[in-house]
């Protein structure tokens, strides 16, 4: 059995604001995560699924429940330790990209080791390294307005790659894309999946893009109304 990566026990969420009752998002949310998976969230606005991909990037942190990511509780960790969990453990490709406007491709995809406190020639290297793996190694200078929407989310999934992270948390990254361009990037993604052994978890609302994916995590009103193989959860028929 691959080793556990996530787990998450008995995670509870609720927001507070002053003057009004706390609103709860997640009732004790509890899954676990392998090593090399790759995983799907679904769930309509509101189920919690946003939250919950919070909650596994450290963005945010559960009102009640434990964290554990490659074996260290994380939760209810000061804000640093979080920020240097986010740093070197994990990868975030958002659905807008994110570049900064006036670096160059290999420049943005070198920045995480920079704030890490890295080398500039170290980074710049791995950085080329990880535009290679993601088919850019030629563009590695252009500016992100000299790249088409599908290159610059090859660009920020080699930023997200560039410190080896434990895993790669991936929000609606074909958002903004077309459905072609979007299968490429759905494509890029498998198959750093299958070939790097790199553990995914996506968040999507579109069936499409989750068939890339191995399993199925579906949300509604803040609980896990389903959890297994993709074709199942989508209500596709599994070929004998």
């Amino acid at each position: 059995m691959p080793q556990s990566l996530i787990r998450l026990i008995d995670i509870h969420k609720q927001y507070e604001t002053a003057g009004a009752p706390p609103v709860p998002v997640l009732h004790g949310v509890s899954l676990e995560i392998a090593s090399g998976e790759f995983v799907c969230l679904m769930g309509q606005s509101g189920s919690g699924k946003s939250t919950l991909m919070n909650i596994l990037g450290c963005l945010d942190s559960p009102t009640r429940g434990e964290y554990v990511l490659s074996g260290q509780q994380v939760s209810g960790l000061a804000p640093d330790a979080l920020a240097a969990i986010r740093n070197r453990q994990l990868g975030f490709v958002f659905q807008g990209f994110n570049l900064l406007k006036r670096m160059s491709a290999i420049d943005n995809v070198a920045l995480p080791m920079v704030y890490a406190g890295e080398g500039r020639e170290q980074a710049l290297q791995r950085a080329h390294e990880k535009l290679r793996l993601t088919g850019l190694a030629d563009l590695a200078e252009r500016l992100p307005n000299q790249l088409s929407g599908g290159q610059q989310q090859r660009v920020a999934i080699a930023r997200a790659l560039v410190m080896n992270p434990s895993v790669l948390l991936a929000d609606e990254p074909t958002g903004n894309l077309d459905t072609a361009t979007s299968e490429e990037i759905m494509g890029l993604i498998q198959r750093l999946n299958r070939e790097q052994s790199i553990t995914v978890v996506l968040v999507t609302h579109e069936p499409d893009i989750a068939r890339f994916g191995q399993r199925l995590i579906r949300l509604k009103d803040g609980r896990i109304i389903f959890d297994g193989p993709i074709a199942q959860g989508l209500g596709e028929r599994i070929s004998a």
